[in-house]
């Protein structure tokens, strides 16, 4: 017979759950996938601190020989206090649910328990996977939005920066102008690796995430159908060229046509726009804090943890716990760009 001493097993201790759910793996998906996109940094404190300093080169004034060399003042800081978010579901077994487990030995009982708990665990993955998905999605347009889609940081405010204005690209025009568009792209290559201030040296790359408007009337246009003309295997890329939810490389920039949720609303980019952001320059970072329990104290933050609730006065129930405690940050949003189909 199944009881609820089961539960009290080394199996479904927290430290255990929590190294399985770690060992579960995430759900494909496009900005989880990027490599380098987000340096993952688990912190031993509900909240971090980032700072800030005012270290830009100078130029140096002649001045005649024998006066006294102008002086470099010390680096100016700014160090931020920023609190992680918490992020939680669980799934409600009952004892009824498990009424028609025939166990024929406790052996028997766990593992049947284990495959209903793995059940469950999948699909509350696939919601963390979701969320995560969607908070990249904000991280790379400098934000960090609740799935209501209330703000919780706009890192362009706090930072003090400023966002460069979103640019028009005239995709659709009847007699488009050679080379406009890869002029245009060269633009904002220039603005955002000056808006990185060094950061990523030249190793950076940077990637285009296109709605499917936007990616359909691109390309369609024929300075960028002609990129591949004497291309090497010229017909296999025709046919993947304008392919839904392909990725190709044009004016330097690794365009990705964004494929969201099956909603198009939920996590996805506007049909007519195309997000820019740069990969390798280490401006977004992934924070991680400890969860809410003594055993997890000053120790570096996971990824998730999980573990067993159990109804301790009727015995009739569990709830199997999901966190994870999080806070997605970018440091240079002034280093983002965006655009959209139409001039």
């Amino acid at each position: 017979m199944l009881t609820m001493d089961v539960f009290t097993q080394n199996a479904f201790s927290a430290i255990e759950m929590t190294m399985a759910v770690d060992r579960y793996g995430y759900v494909p998906t496009t900005l989880q996938s990027i490599p380098g996109l987000v340096e993952v940094v688990p912190v031993t404190t509900e909240s971090i601190f980032i700072e800030a300093r005012a270290n830009a080169p100078a130029l140096i004034q002649t001045s005649p020989r024998g006066a006294p060399p102008s002086q470099k003042s010390g680096d100016l800081r700014n160090a931020r206090n920023f609190k992680t978010q918490r992020l939680t579901k669980a799934s409600h077994i009952t004892a009824s649910e498990l009424q028609g487990i025939r166990a024929f030995g406790s052996q028997s009982e766990l593992k049947t328990l284990q495959l209903e708990i793995g059940r469950r665990t999948m699909k509350i993955k696939q919601d963390f996977a979701l969320t995560k998905e969607h908070w990249l999605l904000a991280l790379v347009q400098g934000l960090c939005i609740d799935a209501d889609g209330s703000l919780i940081y706009n890192w362009a405010t706090e930072f003090g920066q400023t966002i460069p204005a979103e640019i028009g690209f005239n995709l659709s025009a009847s007699t488009p102008l050679e080379g406009a568009f890869r002029v245009a792209l060269a633009g904002m290559r220039r603005t955002m690796t000056r808006n990185l201030q060094g950061l990523g040296g030249n190793q950076f790359q940077i990637v285009g995430l296109c709605g499917d408007q936007f990616w359909d009337e691109m390309t369609s246009l024929p300075e960028v159908l002609n990129t591949y003309k004497n291309w090497a295997a010229a017909a296999d890329l025709r046919n993947d060229l304008g392919k839904a939810w392909s990725a190709f490389r044009y004016g330097e920039v690794n365009f990705v046509n964004y494929r969201g949720t099956d909603d198009n609303s939920t996590v996805a980019v506007a049909t007519d726009k195309v997000k820019f952001f740069p990969v390798g320059a280490g401006i977004f970072q992934w924070a991680l804090a400890p969860a809410e329990r003594f055993e997890f104290i000053n120790t570096p933050g996971r990824d998730m943890y999980a573990w067993v609730v159990m109804d301790r006065d009727r015995d009739s129930w569990v709830d199997i716990e999901y966190y994870s405690y999080p806070l997605a940050v970018c440091v240079q949003p002034q280093a983002l760009a965006s655009g959209r189909a139409g001039a």
